[in-house]
């Protein structure tokens, strides 16, 4: 499992480098491969490519003839790219796809689980300070049980 916030510079050349702590672990799971797409919420998608073709196949299982499936198969298939780590450890984004993000220099590198979320700093802040205050999440936690959650 991924998890935790890193923030690196993404390069001039649009690449990025995976933080050491997460490159091993990667490696282990689908050698150099990685598959990177966008998210609805402006953020970029990460995964190892083994969890990437589980969820390839569930999209590819949607059914062809639903006009919201294949909205999301085109959003989340239609724009995955295949990344290879290089040598030292860096994914070259796509230019599309940075813009996508709106990536520039400073990028939030956020583990959740299976993937990796990859944000803009200051959007990654942005979000951050908005769940502080979200009153939805405050409920959620409550009817879900995480109300008595001792953190």
């Amino acid at each position: 499992m991924f998890r935790g916030v890193t923030i690196v510079n993404l390069d001039s050349k649009g690449r990025l480098a995976i933080p050491s702590r997460y490159r091993e672990r990667l490696e282990a799971m689908s050698g150099t491969r990685l598959v990177v797409t966008v998210d609805r919420d402006r953020c970029l998608l990460l995964y190892p490519e083994s969890e990437w073709d589980i969820i390839e196949r569930k999209f590819a299982a949607l059914p062809a003839l639903d006009p919201t499936a294949r909205a999301l198969q085109r959003l989340y298939v239609g724009n995955a790219q295949e990344v290879d780590i290089d040598a030292q450890g860096r994914i070259l984004l796509p230019v599309h796809l940075r813009e996508f993000a709106s990536l520039d220099k400073r990028v939030a590198f956020v583990g959740l689980g299976v993937k990796f979320e990859i944000w803009d700093e200051s959007a990654w802040c942005a979000r951050t300070e908005a769940a502080l205050n979200d009153l939805a999440i405050a409920e959620l936690a409550t009817e879900s049980g995480f109300g008595s959650l001792t953190l």
